[in-house]
């Protein structure tokens, strides 16, 4: 009997034990925030609620039913920091922590979890790898703790609300998971640019990318010596902060006749800088999303539908996937067919890659409108909004979360989880392992256009 189940998981790929592995953390996070200590007394409380918190947690999103400030204990936020841990730096990032822990051997089958969890290409470095994510993911949420948690004594009467306070908006921002214990996100900081640049810095640190951050750390290690960025990390980087400037800049000029319109200039830019950031992943909001134009909440859908950086805490189709679509279609249209940039050749596959998850994921996101839209009573643009934001693992909503029926909230945590696993890990779950062709037909020209 247990020979058979060993070969059983034995012959499983690794992007189906990676998805069953999150499966059975959404599982422990249900059970772990429905326990008695971890809810406030005479607080209602479903399964589903247990279960859409728990999906939102362990995908590091943010939507949520109920009020995390008015329903859960300090010992429910603990649990829910816990899970928010599991959920940022990812399932294998945690096991090779405990592998290494307990001096385990980490075989092939563990270098193949480890590689398809962090949606690397190569064997050759992932162990180190996790080693170093779980190092610099600590440090930044250690530090972005110390210095908000010392600040926030200027707005709390006891230093250990205040460290509290600080502790969790550290590990929320960085793992950009957009969960709050103010019961207003970031607004009661809307003043406050400290705050606010801090929260910015975290969430970028998060959504980046761990590699981007790695290579970075070895830059400045060897600064003295002549140091090669990869593709990845320049393709990463310059996407993530030219969404990020283009989405500040868009949202400055759709609400400057609107809700900036009796804003000054730094009222403004932290406005539109924050909002901008905060759509890359993470969730958090300054402001009332309610009071804002629908232009600006379709440009702010847009952007979480692209997400953060592939090998991050944050979801989304993912920036380098959007910026290589964007790459194709301008060098297509000039007439070249091998896409260059900063003096190197992008593979072929990268692009059919990209192709195909923008296109799932266009499909994944249009059905999920339009059965929304059938069984909810709600907004088109609040649909919209939410869909992507589930998508996207932002958090971000217009208020509908909480009055979604059983069929939308389960539509939404599929969503999130989904933006969490990957799409290409989701459809090679469902197509299984990679085949390869042992012969091929002649090939034929089709009409296109």
């Amino acid at each position: 009997m247990w020979d058979t189940v060993k070969n059983f998981f034995y012959n499983l790929s690794p992007t189906r034990i990676i998805v069953g592995y999150y499966l059975l953390t959404v599982t422990f996070a249900t059970i772990l925030l429905s326990l008695p200590i971890a809810r406030q007394q005479d607080v209602p409380w479903s399964f589903i609620d247990s279960l859409f918190t728990a999906v939102s947690a362990v995908s590091v999103t943010g939507l949520t039913t109920v009020s995390i400030a008015d329903t859960f204990t300090p010992t429910g936020i603990i649990f829910l920091i816990i899970i928010l841990q599991i959920g940022g730096i990812g399932i294998m990032a945690l096991g090779t922590f405990f592998w290494l822990l307990f001096r385990k051997k980490i075989g092939l089958k563990e270098r193949q979890l480890i590689m398809t969890d962090q949606n690397q290409i190569k064997f050759a470095g992932v162990v180190n790898l996790m080693k170093h994510i779980l190092i610099i993911f600590f440090l930044i949420e250690v530090i972005g703790a110390f210095i908000l948690g010392l600040y926030y004594l200027r707005y709390f009467s006891s230093w250990h609300d205040a460290l509290f306070h600080g502790l969790f908006s550290s590990v929320s921002a960085t793992t950009n998971a957009g969960f709050d214990i103010t019961g207003s996100s970031v607004k009661p900081y809307a003043g406050d640019y400290f705050v606010q640049f801090i929260h910015m810095l975290l969430i970028i640190l998060g959504a980046i990318g761990f590699p981007v951050l790695i290579e970075v750390k070895n830059y400045l290690q060897k600064r003295r010596t002549v140091y090669h960025f990869s593709l990845t990390a320049k393709i990463t980087t310059v996407t993530y902060f030219l969404l990020a400037i283009f989405g500040a800049m868009v949202f400055f000029i759709f609400e400057f006749s609107k809700f900036l319109s009796e804003k000054n200039w730094h009222e403004s830019l932290f406005y539109s800088l924050f909002q901008s950031v905060s759509t890359r992943s993470a969730g958090l909001v300054t402001l009332d999303l309610q009071e804002l134009s629908t232009a600006t909440l379709l440009l702010f859908a847009i952007l979480m539908f692209i997400g953060a950086s592939p090998s991050s805490v944050g979801g989304g189709i993912r920036t380098t996937t959007f910026a290589l679509n964007i790459l194709f279609f301008f060098q297509f249209a000039k007439g070249n067919r091998i896409i260059k940039v900063f003096k190197r050749e992008i593979h072929e596959e990268d692009l059919l890659k990209s192709f195909v998850v923008t296109a799932f994921a266009v499909l994944l996101v249009v059905t999920s409108v339009i059965l929304l839209s059938f069984t909810e009573d709600v907004s088109l643009i609040a649909i919209i909004f939410e869909v992507c934001s589930a998508f996207g693992t932002c958090g971000m909503s217009l208020g509908i979360t909480d009055d979604l029926t059983i069929f939308g909230k389960i539509l939404i945590m599929i969503l999130m989880f989904i933006g969490r696993v990957g799409i290409v890990s989701f459809m090679f779950m469902l197509g299984g392992k990679e085949k390869k062709e042992n012969f091929h037909y002649p090939k034929e020209r089709v009409t296109i256009g």
